[in-house]
This record gives C-alpha cells, structure tokens and sequence, in this order.
C-alpha cells in the first residue's frame, strides 16, 4: 500500500515525460516489489549501502591525497552532482528517486588517483577496448558488488551510469541516456567538477582568482554558489523553452561552459605540479597491473568471482581489482610490494 501510494502520487504530480517507477523496464533478475519503496527509491538504497560507494571518500578528484580537509574526493564531488541534479529536477518535475540513484552510481567504477589513473588503465588494456570509468561503473553494479552477484539494479539507473560521461568532447552530443533523469545528472556533472575544481585550484593557489579571465567572471558569478546559480537557472529555463524534448543550455551557456573547461583544463589539470604527482601515480598503476598479471592468486576474491562468471580472464580480474582500489590501498599495496621494508633483527 505505501508503495503504490507513492507510485500515484508520482503519476498525479511529476511531468508527463518524467520517469513513472511503475513504468520501470525492470530489473535483469526479476524480484518481488518492496512494500514500501519505489523501484528507484530501492536502487539508491543499494548504491548507498555498496562497499564501492563508500570507497569513494579515499579517490581523487583532481588533487591527489590533498593535505586539508575542505579538497573534494570523488565521494564528495558525487554529493555535489546528486543535489544540483535534484535541484534541477524538482524545479521540472522530473523523478528526484531516479535522479539521486544515477547520480550516487555514476562514479563507482572511477579509478584510484582520479583521470591520471583512467588514462593509464586505458593505455594498458588498449588491447582490450581500453578503459572508461561509465562502463566500468556498469560492471560494478552489474557483476562485481556483492562478491560478483550485482546489485541487480533497474534499466534506467543502469543507463544514465554508463551514458554519464562526456570526457573533452561535445557536451551536448546525442549520447544522451533517453530518461530526462539521466540527462540531468549528464549535464549536472559538469556543472559540478567545473565548479568545485575552479574551488579547489584557488584553494591550492595552483590558481589566483585574478588568473580566471574575467570574462568567464563576469559571465558565470565571482563566487562559487553564483557560478551554479547561473548555469542550474539557464539549464532548467532552456529545457522548459525547448518543452521537454531534451535537458540542455542554451547555446551562449555551451560557448562559455567549454571555454570555462578549456581554461582549466590549461591551468590546472595539465598544471606542471597536478601533472607531475599524476605521473607518479601513473607510475603506481601501471607496476600494480604488470605485478597482478603474473600474480592472480593475491587478487582477493578471484577464485570466487571465477567460478560464479564464465570467462572471467586474468586482465579483467587485474582491470576489475586496481579500478576498485583507493588512492591510500593502492600506495599500501605499492610500498608492500616494491619498496624495502627496513632490516630489523627482531
């Protein structure tokens, strides 16, 4: 009974294109319903209580091992994407249950140390698709969770995690999730990073505020809540005007958005300093593939996730337990292997 009444209540109140959960294209293993939540509402509970999530607190964003409390980590950047996105969301109507669960999952399958490891993994497993965080993210819900099982999540969660990213390419492009859900975490996460990593980089004093063009200052807002003010109310304007038929800005928000991304991507991401300790995490990464290809017994839970998957290779063993690393396991994991431990007589 609560369940359904939550269920009217979204068809009563949400927008006719918003996602109903009754109207779910379901799960790949069928289930009984829950008495008392949603379909969305039970995979943001799963999401939340996966072992995966909670390691997010410990990975890099853009700063590695930051000494200083107030640097995002990947755990706080996916807050930050979930409340801009229900943010958006509530003020068109749209489904906050599917929202928030797409949002929290987006990152589960993001490497240690941030896009420096995304690249290395990607170089190393060339030979094999290469690597991207979205269909790792997938894999991780789908198969590793819950010792290989997955958390057996619904299609539309399933699809806005892997159709999240947009790397340096066009943000706007048509490999957009078909949920209007989906598209407003999509566009809610760079609204997130080219905020909170402009925050960080002033924070670091890789940046002076004196340093952002003025410009971009004057167009998006001199602090960081104007700065999302502006985007969130020219994204959510912008999709009413276009009626629904797709979450975007207008075409003066794109032009000033990838000029905002190139900036930082100049200044701070390829920053000497950033780009020197990615290096040196690269460095960590690209030892621990090399050592667990020639040692699959020390991969915790290979035997197990082996027998349970078909066609389970080594490099997806090694691609699937790195990925899933913090940046301080991996350091510990690294120093344990490669580095001397000093002689004691004890």
């Amino acid at each position: 009974m609560y369940r359904e009444n939550f269920e009217e209540l979204e068809r009563k109140f949400l927008h006719p294109r918003a996602q109903k959960s009754s109207q779910t294209k379901g799960r790949k293993r069928k289930e009984a319903p829950c008495r008392f939540r949603t379909e969305y509402q039970r995979d943001r509970d799963r999401i939340l209580h996966s072992k995966a999530f909670r390691r997010l607190k410990h990975k890099t964003q853009v700063f590695l091992s930051p000494v200083g409390d107030h640097y995002r980590t990947r755990l706080t950047h996916t807050l930050e994407v979930a409340q801009i996105a229900r943010t958006i969301g509530r003020a068109l109507g749209l489904n906050e249950d599917l929202i928030e669960s797409i949002a929290l999952g987006h990152d589960l399958g993001h490497t240690p140390f941030g896009h420096a490891g995304e690249a290395v993994l990607n170089e190393l497993l060339k030979d094999h698709g290469g690597f991207r965080h979205p269909y790792q993210s997938l894999r991780v819900v789908d198969y590793i969770e819950k010792d290989g099982k997955g958390l057996n999540l619904t299609w539309e969660v399933r699809e806005g995690i892997v159709k999240h990213s947009k790397g340096f390419g066009e943000i706007l492009n048509a490999n957009v999730p078909r949920t209007l859900e989906g598209q407003v975490v999509r566009i809610s996460d760079i609204v997130a990073y080219l905020n909170h990593d402009l925050d960080d980089a002033l924070r670091a004093k890789v940046l002076r505020i004196e340093d952002v063009p003025t410009e971009l200052l004057d167009f998006f807002g001199r602090t960081h809540g104007d700065r999302i003010t502006t985007i969130v109310s020219n994204i959510i304007e912008t999709t009413i005007n276009l009626e629904y038929e797709r979450v975007a800005f207008d075409e003066e928000m794109d032009v000033m958005i990838k000029k905002m991304r190139d900036f930082l991507k100049e200044r701070v991401y390829l920053n000497h300093y950033v780009k020197s300790e990615s290096d040196k995490a690269k460095n960590i990464i690209e030892f621990l593939y090399r050592y667990f290809m020639e040692h699959l017994d020390r991969i915790p839970l290979y035997e197990k996730i082996k027998n349970t998957k078909k066609n389970y290779r080594p490099w997806q063993a090694v691609r699937d337990y790195i990925s899933g690393m913090t940046d301080r396991y991996a350091i510990e994991i690294f120093h344990e292997l490669f580095i001397p431990k000093p002689w004691t007589t004890f």
